[in-house]
C-alpha cells in the first residue's frame, strides 16, 4: 500500500486508546492523526482533521460510539468506522451502521491486523486484472518459483519455515506468516489461526468443534484445519461475503 491511512482513535479511557495506538502503529502506513475521549469530540476530530478511519469506543458516557458514529453520516466526507468494545452484543447494530469492522477487547495484535486488511479493502482502488498476474514468487534452492495465487489451499508455520499447501504440490519457504499475509492482502486469504492462513476460495466446509472452535476442510484435502475460537466470527463475515 503506497497511500497513508489517517486514523483517529476515540476511548473514553485513556489506556484503552494508548493499547491500540501502538498496535496500528505497527504498520507504517497507518498514521495516528488524533485521539479523543467522547463521541462529541470524536465528531469535533472528524470534521477538523478529516481522517479516512475512526476508532471508536461504544460505551462512552453522554454519547455513546453509536450515536455518534450515526452522527458522522451527516459530514461532507464520512470516514471510515471501526467498533470496539468489550461487549459482542453490539455486532448486529455495528453493521447496521455499515461499520468496517468490530474489535473485541481485550485487543488482540492479529485481530488488529485483519481488520487493517479490511480497511485497506475498502480504501485502495482495485487494480485491473491485466495488471495483477496473480502469482507469488517464492526462493528455492537459489530459484525463483512462481506459484500461481489460485492454487494456493492454505499455509502455516513449520518450526522455522513456512509451508504452501497448494493444489499441485508444498513448498517450504523461510517467508514469515505476516510477511505472506502483506503481500496477499489484497487477495481472499484470511487467517483462521496464530499459525494458519488460509485462501478463502478453496474452503470446502466449516463445523463447529468445541468451546467455540471450528474445524474448516479445504477442497482437495482430507486434513481438517483447526480455526481458533477469536477468528470464527470474522471468518464467517467474510465467507458469506464472498
Amino acid at each position: 500500500m503506497n497511500r497513508t491511512i489517517r486514523v483517529v482513535v476515540v476511548d473514553d479511557e485513556r489506556y484503552a486508546r494508548e493499547e491500540l495506538a501502538y498496535l496500528l502503529g505497527k504498520h507504517a502506513f497507518i498514521q495516528i492523526v488524533g485521539e479523543a475521549d467522547s463521541g462529541e469530540a470524536a465528531i469535533m476530530k472528524a470534521i477538523q482533521l478529516q481522517p479516512d478511519v475512526l476508532f471508536l469506543d461504544v460505551e462512552m458516557p453522554k454519547m455513546s460510539g453509536m450515536e455518534a458514529a450515526k452522527a458522522l453520516l451527516g459530514l461532507k466526507k464520512v470516514p471510515l468506522v471501526v467498533f470496539a468494545t468489550a461487549y459482542p452484543q453490539f455486532a448486529a447494530e455495528a453493521f447496521r451502521i455499515n461499520a468496517v469492522d468490530y474489535l473485541l477487547k481485550p485487543y488482540e495484535e492479529e485481530q488488529v491486523t485483519q481488520t487493517i486488511i479490511r480497511i485497506q479493502e475498502k480504501l485502495m482502488p482495485k487494480e485491473s486484472p491485466d495488471l495483477r498476474l496473480g502469482k507469488l514468487a517464492i526462493e528455492l534452492d537459489g530459484e525463483i518459483d512462481y506459484i500461481p495465487i489460485q492454487d494456493i489451499l492454505y499455509m502455516f508455520r513449520d518450526e522455522k519455515l513456512t509451508k504452501i499447501i497448494t493444489t499441485q504440490k508444498e513448498y517450504d519457504v523461510r517467508m514469515t506468516l505476516k510477511e505472506l499475509e502483506s503481500r496477499l492482502s489484497s487477495y481472499s486469504f484470511f487467517r483462521i489461526h496464530k499459525g494458519y492462513l488460509v485462501n478463502l476460495l478453496h474452503v470446502r466446509r466449516l463445523t463447529p468443534w468445541f468451546n467455540g472452535a471450528y474445524q474448516l476442510e479445504v477442497e482437495g484435502r482430507a486434513e481438517k484445519l483447526s480455526v481458533s475460537r477469536n477468528y470464527v466470527r470474522d471468518l464467517r463475515h467474510r465467507l458469506e461475503l464472498t
